[in-house]
């Protein structure tokens, strides 16, 4: 292609490009560790893990305001304080965070039962864990019998 130099010549100038010393930067922590950090207790965080989401959430006010946004949701829910939904989500629409404004129009089609479930020591999970099985038995039971034979199963389960 025209040039004079040799083989040599030009791998050695390239061995030197890759040998020189790259300037060495923080790698920035993945998608998944910071939701972790976001979605944990503040104080289960270790030091450093505090400090490098302060430093993401320094950067990113959008991230800051939703890290917000989570956490105060999560301390309703753990101390049972539905009471405070409707601030909740009026905090939520003063934000300009489309996904959250997704969660908040779907939680007011449904606000009362919303307030119930934050407030209230009840729960379905027992009607769902057993929603579960009978699901979990019909796929076991998939093209080999009828309804009676699956209703046996179920009625035996327990």
């Amino acid at each position: 292609m025209g040039c004079r130099g040799s083989y040599g010549r030009v791998s050695d100038y390239l061995r030197d490009k890759r040998t020189s010393p790259q300037p060495v930067t923080a790698q920035p922590p993945a998608p998944r560790v910071v939701t972790r950090w976001i979605l944990s207790r503040p104080e289960t965080l270790t030091e450093i893990e505090q400090l490098r989401l302060k430093a993401v959430l320094d950067n990113c006010l959008e991230l800051d305001a939703l890290t917000g946004h989570v956490r105060s949701f999560a301390q309703m829910l753990t101390e049972r304080q539905g009471e405070r939904l409707p601030q909740w989500l009026d905090a939520v629409r003063q934000d300009d965070l489309p996904s959250l404004h997704t969660l908040a129009a779907g939680i007011d089609r449904d606000r009362d039962a919303v307030i119930a479930g934050l407030t209230l020591p009840w729960n379905s999970g027992v009607v769902e864990g057993h929603v579960n099985r009978v699901k979990m038995l019909k796929r076991q039971m998939f093209g080999r019998a009828g309804f009676s034979l699956l209703r046996k199963r179920v009625l035996l389960a327990t």
